[in-house]
């Protein structure tokens, strides 16, 4: 059995599964040849997973797909960009709900069976005319293969389309297929990430097993990511499994080698675009792993990679290729740690020992660090001495475009 990285050109189409996209005029009115409105179409007897928010001003459309997974599996994810439909109150609740009724009526399905998914602006109100008006165009452009359409549909301050794909051999003989796209590029961090995340396959997966498989890999993709410290107020990642694959039902993720392969691969496909996400952080040059290693517990090396991470000091310092370690330092002893023995701690960059029994190590060299600062991708390792818990996040730098692109965002 193998699980094969497909590249994003490649058939990446998921049998039971179709995508469409259309220019509602959301975001940009005056540019219908911009996509803003994607609808994604699973065949009946599927299953779906999905991760929300936990920012407790959700949009609408949060809520909404929240209440709808409660009654039925769906049947389309409606998405639109442009507009987040969050922070509007009884009023954006009940925009969301006209939307899903009027795509069950022309789609015939009830209207549980939509989520809407909602990304953009917060504090407006949905443009709901436009989006039924599209609605028709949309259904009409349904397709397999329109998954680098959607992909690119779905951004907003995102300057690339993330899309990921792997296929895996099935103990049956079957492959099996599995596709992702994600949007976002800023108000990234856990809880999730303002991210949206589409995952298909065409096995057939149980509900609660589909569930576990999905959370797992959240907790080490886009749970793991931050750009800016800010969770944002409409972020979800949703799985799909149509089942329309001849290979038999997973309903059991131990002692089943499909179920750990299908696992593996939802993994990599999550972590994948969380890089993806990363790397086109709203300015970004750099693409930084925060790595604790020998903590006492998850909870003490989260406190610290995130006090790295969020730090504006360390993050302006790794946009100017600055080693100035004394800033990551900083944020270390402001983590919060209980008891702690900084005469144990190591700091890395790399490889290299930068800090070591609460000084300088004597070997470190600036010129060393500066090499280090000036790659696009490099490790800041942090040994806490404490215990053997590791806990791993990405994170970028902070400059000038990310003010610039942030201070722009509404004009």
């Amino acid at each position: 059995m193998s699980i094969k990285n497909l590249a994003v050109n490649s058939n990446s189409s998921i049998p039971g599964i179709r995508l469409g996209t259309t220019a509602a005029g959301i975001k940009h009115p005056q540019k219908l040849d911009r996509h803003d409105v994607t609808l994604i179409e699973m065949v009946p007897g599927g299953t779906a997973a999905a991760v929300f928010t936990k920012n407790a001003f959700c949009a609408a459309p949060v809520t909404l797909a929240r209440c709808h997974l409660t009654t039925t599996a769906p049947r389309y994810l409606l998405i639109n960009s442009g507009n987040a439909n969050a922070g509007t109150g009884e009023a954006g609740l009940a925009d969301a709900s006209i939307c899903c009724n009027e795509l069950a009526k022309l789609a015939n399905c009830d209207a549980t069976q939509v989520l809407p998914f909602s990304t953009g602006v917060i504090g407006e109100p949905l443009p709901v005319a436009r989006l039924l008006a599209a609605l028709p165009d949309v259904l009409a452009n349904l397709e397999e293969n329109n998954w680098r359409k959607a992909a690119t549909a779905i951004m907003t301050t995102d300057t690339v389309a993330k899309q990921a794909t792997r296929s895996i051999e099935l103990t049956s003989g079957h492959t099996a297929t599995i596709t992702g796209i994600a949007k976002g590029a800023g108000m990234i961090c856990p809880n999730m990430a303002t991210m949206l995340a589409f995952l298909a396959t065409d096995l057939a997966v149980a509900s609660d097993v589909l569930q576990q498989i999905l959370h797992n890999a959240v907790a080490t993709s886009f749970n793991a990511i931050t750009v800016d410290g800010d969770t944002s107020t409409n972020d979800a990642c949703v799985l799909l499994a149509s089942g329309v694959n001849p290979a038999p039902i997973i309903t059991n993720l131990f002692n089943n080698l499909d179920a750990q392969h299908f696992a593996i691969a939802v993994n990599a496909i999550c972590y994948e675009l969380a890089t993806a996400i990363i790397k086109d952080a709203e300015g970004a040059t750099k693409l930084v792993t925060i790595e604790i290693i020998n903590a006492f517990n998850l909870e003490e090396a989260k406190q610290v990679a995130y006090a790295i991470a969020h730090s504006p000091l360390v993050k302006t310092a790794l946009f100017a290729s600055d080693p100035n370690w004394g800033r990551i330092l900083a944020a270390i002893g402001r983590a919060g740690i209980n008891d702690f023995a900084i005469e144990k701690v190591r700091l890395y960059l790399n490889d290299v020992c930068i800090v070591q029994n609460g000084g300088r190590a004597l070997d470190y060299t600036e010129q060393v660090g500066r090499e280090i600062f000036s790659r696009n991708e490099f490790t800041i390792k942090v040994d806490l001495g404490r215990g053997i818990v590791t806990a791993k996040i990405l994170t970028c730098d902070l400059s000038y475009d990310y003010v610039r692109i942030n201070a722009e965002y509404r004009t």
